[in-house]
């Protein structure tokens, strides 16, 4: 006699649930996503069940079931970065209470990662997407075009009036900084990034818009690399200006984590911060304000835009239209010891 295959132990149906429950697989469905709709007995005997048998529902047949997901996928860059953590710790502070929970991709500032990301994603129709920068391949466009739930940028600004975003303008941030120690009187500003993602480049041209505007813009006085941001590569970038470019009186590097490396290489050197060169960061990490000399760096809001995005964002879902669909978080120049 043929035996019926078995299940394996470790997945657990609906059905077995309401078996269980000893009611119709149907009111098992009803009951968990719309409780409101069965009578008291019934939904305790059902949560009985759930929780006895260790029932896990499918998100994908539950938004199948209910017309409703309670899923937001989040894209970010890299979560080593303290910025993006901070950002998705604002964001699920607001949309888990509200009764979504996170699906977070990290794209490694990769462009196929992040197409990738966003099909595997938009494949369990998230009821809203936040999604970090609006630079990305046309093939990502195309799937973020068919796409009909909403989707909040963070970090950057647009005036498309298709567009909602929460961030501030790095190009205004990177002229700033750059202002900044021009004004305390240095002239020879070299600029040093890695990574060289969209918001790097940013802050890059608002570096040379501000050089221009001084009449001392010189190509020569950048040192722009693709490599992953460390502190280790900060002092290596700052050993590769002073061999290059030994006049520089001031360095700004496009974050902080590449300042910090520059510093403790200054230390290394013996040489005077900001006496003989002033070093000068982007975003203002907690270790800006503590290290010797402290740090003069911009300073960023990011648990601010996370928090404001995925407030927009649930008004969206719900169906709401924000006040703004463009707001302008801003930034702070900190001008510390290091400059």
């Amino acid at each position: 006699m043929t035996q019926r295959r078995r299940r394996s132990p470790g997945r657990v149906t609906l059905s077995d649930v309401a078996r269980t429950a000893g009611c119709s697989l149907m009111s098992a469905s009803r009951a968990l996503s719309q409780p409101e709709r069965v009578s008291d007995q019934l939904r305790e005997r059902v949560q009985q069940a759930v929780q006895a048998l260790g029932y896990v529902p499918h998100p994908a047949a539950r938004s199948l079931a209910s017309a409703r997901s309670n899923l937001v996928a989040v894209i970010i860059p890299s979560l080593s970065n303290a910025v993006f953590v901070d950002m998705v710790e604002a964001i699920q502070k607001v949309l888990m209470p509200a009764g979504f929970e996170l699906m977070i991709g990290v794209s490694h500032y990769r462009p196929e990662e992040d197409e990738r990301l966003l099909r595997a994603y938009l494949a369990h129709q998230p009821a809203g997407l936040l999604v970090t920068g609006f630079e990305r391949s046309s093939a990502a466009r195309e799937v973020l075009g068919s796409y009909r739930s909403p989707v909040v940028t963070l970090m950057e600004l647009s005036d498309a009036p298709a567009d909602y975003c929460v961030g501030f303008s790095q190009l205004e941030a990177g002229a700033a900084m750059t202002r900044a120690l021009l004004e305390r009187g240095y002239r020879q500003v070299a600029f040093a990034a890695a990574q060289l993602d969209p918001r790097t480049l940013q802050r890059a041209e608002g570096y040379r818009q501000a050089m221009r505007e001084a009449g001392r813009h010189d190509p020569a006085l950048e040192l722009l690399t693709p490599q992953l941001s460390s502190i280790a590569l900060g002092a290596e970038l700052l050993d590769g200006l002073l061999a290059r470019q030994p006049q520089i009186d001031a360095v700004f590097f496009n974050n902080d984590d590449l300042a910090l490396g520059a510093l403790f290489r200054a230390r290394q050197l013996g040489l005077d911060v900001p006496g003989r060169l002033a070093i000068a960061g982007f975003n203002d990490l907690p270790a800006a304000a503590w290290v010797h000399p402290s740090l003069t760096t911009v300073h960023t809001t990011r648990g601010q835009i996370g928090e404001l995005a995925a407030q927009m964002l649930l008004r969206l879902i719900r169906g709401e239209q924000p006040e703004q669909r463009r707001i302008d978080v801003g930034f702070q120049v900190m001008m510390r010891e290091s400059a």
